[in-house]
């Protein structure tokens, strides 16, 4: 075997560390990543269910016309400039030469289909249409610049689109949400292109190299589908992926000594509060303590509301379940988000206050009710539904539990078929939560899509309505803030508390912990 010179052994050693830059820069074969979840997709199709996994998933394939960084401010997507043209029209600037997977062209009738279609998926459990109704007319000036109408003044409408992705309407117009399913229609703009899936399991993707944008570091993506906390921690810790997302708090302390492993964390926009079914009927789920059901639904009256929210003990709830990573919360959004009002103080822990409220309801001696709650989508959701369960225990409400994994779940609690569900809402604006989880329901203009508890009040609707209406920021903020209030103060839902977001990954990676919680792999990159 021949030796080497000084000089040979140089040149080899520069060479060798050249072409392993290469690989990760480039996203060779060897710069794989691969990504535990701690939620399932449970559509692929981009406008059939607007929930945080299915939207995070969604932007890997396809973009929006704008944006949101990691803080939660807008950034140019699809469209690099808006502007209000006058109070009742926006114009957005298509970026030129974007290409579909396919290799077709964007251009602004894909925008304008992509923006018609969701009001056409009349089965959607959790509809996009609440971002599109505001639309009256859209109008394609040319291919790169598109004008989109409103019947009133609208202020949001580039948050708005950030919710809409932007779909080839060569491929969805004959598509059904099956073939999105399937892959056969999965042809966006994004960072990376579709490959296989094993629903419930794993997601392949593979890299866009025609992305408009930066282009990711990796070569393939695999997201493999780990909804318990246990294996998703195993999995990471022997090196079976290599980043996760919802680290179950538990498994913090054990983390942060692994020299192998970092966190990343950022309070996030999410927001756990309970919908309280506010119809006028028998409650499905409400009964008294004989097993009969009671003639009239006890969460109609502020009181019975009240003293739910004042059983609850929030500060030990953030403390001791869910393990210091939450804060109580006052409100449905988090601090320092357009709407939130700092004047609604956290609900004092008082079982005594709420036994009196009941009685003063005409419950003295409570009723029975049965809790709803996912078991696999937030951070200990489970636990919190228990845990409040035993709060309401109390104060004299005989409780039952039922808990069931989010693809289950979600289609039951959006037809309004519980009492008291738990839902957790994440948004960068308070006046976009209040229409959707509280303003009155109307299928027509979007409100109250996801509304589980029917709660209507025309007051809330008109203070949101002028919020959205406004083109002055001051003015949007103050009517959003006092819709937050007047909307808490009636108890429309019962906050509990602002999550935090905790990423775990291999040390030798980096990424930007992000306030909406989504998990983007083209944001990974190697150190």
């Amino acid at each position: 075997m021949r030796l080497l010179t000084r000089k040979q052994f140089i040149a080899l050693s520069t060479a060798s560390l050249f072409i392993l830059s290469s690989a990760w820069s480039t996203g060779s074969a060897a710069a794989d990543l691969r990504i535990g979840l701690a939620a399932d997709v449970t559509s692929f199709d981009p406008h059939y269910i607007n929930s945080g996994p299915n939207n995070s998933f969604a932007f890997h394939v396809f973009d929006a016309l704008v944006n949101v960084d990691a803080n939660g401010n807008l950034v140019p997507g699809l469209a690099t400039s808006w502007k209000a043209i006058d109070p009742l029209t926006w114009e957005f600037k298509l970026r030129r030469g974007v290409k579909f997977h396919d290799g077709s062209e964007l251009t602004s009738a894909d925008v304008i289909f992509s923006l018609d279609r969701p009001a056409t998926l009349l089965n959607s459990p959790g509809p996009y249409t609440s971002y599109t109704k505001q639309i009256v007319a859209k109008q394609a000036v040319d291919a790169y610049t598109l004008r989109l109408k409103t019947a009133t003044p609208y202020g949001p409408l580039p948050l708005d689109v950030n919710s809409i992705f932007i779909v080839s309407k060569k491929i969805a117009q004959h598509a059904s949400t099956d073939d999105f399913n399937s892959g056969k229609a999965m042809v966006g703009t994004g960072p990376f292109k579709f490959s296989k899936a094993k629903r419930g399991e794993s997601i392949e993707l593979i890299r866009n190299d025609q992305y408009w944008g930066d282009k990711p570091a990796w070569n393939k993506v695999t997201f493999r589908i780990l909804t318990s906390g246990a294996p998703r921690i195993a999995a990471l810790l022997a090196g079976d992926v290599d980043a996760i997302d919802g680290v179950p708090p538990a498994d913090l302390p054990k983390l942060k000594t692994n020299s192998k492993v970092k966190l990343e964390q950022k309070i996030s926009w999410r927001t756990i509060f309970w919908h309280l079914d506010q119809q006028a009927h028998v409650s499905p789920y409400i009964i008294d303590k004989a097993g009969k059901p009671l003639p009239n639904n006890p969460f109609l009256d502020i009181r019975v509301r009240k003293a739910i929210s004042k059983a609850i003990n929030r500060q030990a709830l953030s403390d001791r379940i869910l393990e210091g990573l939450a804060v109580p919360a006052s409100n449905i959004v988090a601090p320092g988000i357009l709407g939130y009002d700092d004047s609604l103080k956290i609900e004092a822990y008082d079982p005594e206050g709420a036994k009196k409220l009941l009685a003063d309801a005409g419950y003295p001696n409570g009723f029975a009710l049965t809790l709803h709650g996912p078991n696999n989508r937030y951070i200990n959701d489970e636990q919190v539904v228990q845990t409040v369960a035993q709060f309401l225990s109390k104060i004299g409400i005989q409780t039952k539990v039922e808990t069931l994994p989010m693809t289950v779940y979600l289609p039951k609690a959006a037809k309004s078929e519980f009492s008291m569900s738990l839902l957790g809402w994440g948004t960068l604006a308070g006046d976009f939560a209040l229409r959707t989880v509280a303003g009155t329901v109307n299928p027509e203009t979007g409100w109250g899509s996801w509304n589980w508890g029917k709660y209507s009040n025309p007051a809330l609707d008109d203070l949101v309505r002028n919020s959205l209406a406004s083109v002055d920021d001051a003015k949007r903020r103050d009517f959003a803030k006092k819709a937050m209030g007047l909307a808490l103060r009636d108890y429309a839902v019962v906050p509990l508390h602002h999550q935090y977001a905790t990423w775990a990954l291999r040390k030798d990676l980096k990424y930007t912990a992000r306030t909406d919680e989504f998990t983007f792999a083209q944001d990974f990159r190697p150190e």
